[in-house]
């Protein structure tokens, strides 16, 4: 992992795209809070970052800790830069940092391939299995349903089962973050999905 405090060059990049505005807080629900012109400038700028950051630039923040990394993964959705799309499924498996997750999962959603269903349903086959982690599994299965529901699938059922891994998941150490409903994490992400592709429509026309 790379740290700020020892890397000029990340350094940088973190005050060019991570930062202005506290741009890395904003990023999911918070969007759904701000008032109509903050949330028009918001997406006009993300998508003009998307624009103009490199995957050289986009690679090193993934370096980085959890607010680069989640800072990327949604200039990298909303580019629909999907080259990154096997690095993303690492990081996400890995999990390595918190609040990350949740990004990577709302860039599979609008990547909106198979491909993408599959790492989440790799993610959800092992980190179900852990009920005493409460780590991105809401946002996993909400970003697989609405996958399933964008490409006419059916993954997530074998977890919603009620027998299935889900159940077997919420049933561990008592959250109240497992009150809310797959069908609510589904609602969640697909109205993220909706801010990037609001913001999709302010990348230069050569990167839509």
């Amino acid at each position: 992992m790379r740290y700020a405090n020892e890397d000029p060059e990340l350094l940088a990049l973190i005050h060019r795209y991570v930062t202005p505005g506290r741009r890395y807080l904003k990023l999911g629900g918070p969007l759904r809070r701000m008032t109509e012109p903050e949330r028009t400038k918001f997406i006009r700028e993300l998508g003009e970052a998307a624009g103009d950051i490199t995957p050289r630039e986009l690679t090193i923040l993934l370096e980085g800790g959890w607010r680069e990394r989640k800072t990327a993964a949604w200039l990298i959705a909303v580019a629909r830069r999907t080259e990154f799309r096997e690095r993303l499924g690492e990081l996400l498996l890995a999990s390595e940092v918190c609040f990350a997750g949740s990004a990577y999962c709302v860039t599979f959603a609008t990547f909106t391939t198979p491909a993408d269903a599959d790492l989440l349903a790799a993610y959800l086959d092992r980190y179900l299995r852990r009920p005493d982690l409460y780590y991105d599994q809401p946002a996993a299965i909400g970003a697989l349903l609405h996958l399933d529901a964008k490409l006419g699938a059916d993954q997530a059922a074998r977890f919603l089962a009620a027998d299935g891994l889900w159940h077997q998941w919420i049933d561990g150490p008592p959250r109240k973050e497992h009150h809310s409903t797959p069908d609510s994490y589904r609602e969640s992400i697909s109205r993220l999905c909706g801010f990037v592709d609001e913001s999709a429509e302010h990348l230069p026309a050569r990167k839509r």
